[in-house]
């Protein structure tokens, strides 16, 4: 899909910035409408960027990342702070973040058997598990799964999961390898793959099959879901939340809110 449609698909959907990425001011049952509205229209692949304050962070070292996060179909908060930024933009509508597993719960709740799902991503078995899961509790038609190694995959492997991924013919497809990983995969595949919704949701996979526990509700719902999972995970996400953390939090400091007071 090239940058000027994308650009016009986004023309009906309110945006404001953080740090100079787009971020879409819709809640969860907006972002529902919306992928309804890609699935019945057939287009060749758009995919969802949820991002949080770890997303825009690596977008400001990395300009080919935040071109990713730009040729989004749609770029969600998937964070308190984007969300508390949204209000203070005056997008006062923007009561809550769109949690990546609550969205895929959502959807999945609200859609039924209507469409056919496709799991990319976790470690091995775990797409599996997850499809089971949302079967389950949801109904929802399974067109496959797939958890790649965690490594780059060859170009004879690339090419078998495209085959794998188009001969299912899904209608969505859930990509969970994690910020930036997903969301280049997700850029990387739009143009190969004929698949309408692509969207990267991340821990998804492993907290909605319950191998991750979530955060307390109250936890999430007021910013700090961070310190819960760097409390459980302090080796693997310390630079993501400490030291990427506050040099998010400076900027936005520098950049939103000391304009305001000065």
């Amino acid at each position: 899909m090239s940058t000027a449609a994308i650009a016009d698909s986004q023309l009906r959907i309110p945006s404001y910035r953080v740090l100079d990425v787009r971020v879409d001011a819709v809640q969860i049952p907006d972002a529902i409408q919306i992928l309804e509205s890609w699935i019945a229209e057939g287009s060749p692949a758009r995919y969802v960027a949820v991002t949080g304050m770890h997303g825009v962070s690596v977008s400001r070292d990395d300009a080919e990342f935040g071109n990713i996060l730009q040729n989004a179909g749609l770029v969600v908060a998937d964070g308190m702070p984007l969300v508390w930024l949204g209000r203070l933009q005056g997008f006062s509508h923007m009561k809550r973040r769109v949690y990546g597993p609550e969205l895929m719960e959502a959807f999945c709740s609200q859609t039924g058997s209507k469409y056919r799902h496709f799991f990319y991503g976790g470690a091995p078995g775990v797409a599996d598990n997850l499809a089971q899961v949302e079967q389950e509790r949801h109904g929802i038609q399974i067109a496959g799964t797939y958890c790649p190694p965690f490594r780059e995959l060859s170009d004879e492997e690339e090419r078998e999961v495209r085959c794998l991924i188009e001969e299912a013919r899904p209608d969505v497809l859930w990509v969970g390898l994690s910020t930036p990983k997903q969301e280049r995969w997700m850029y990387e595949h739009r143009n190969t793959l004929h698949v309408p919704v692509m969207l990267g949701v991340g821990a998804a996979f492993d907290l909605n099959t319950g191998r991750l526990k979530q955060a307390p509700a109250w936890m999430r719902e007021h910013g700090l879901e961070w310190l819960f999972r760097l409390c459980a995970e302090p080796r693997r996400l310390w630079q993501r939340y400490m030291v990427n953390g506050s040099r998010f939090l400076w900027a936005v400091c520098v950049e939103h809110l000391l304009p305001r007071i000065f």
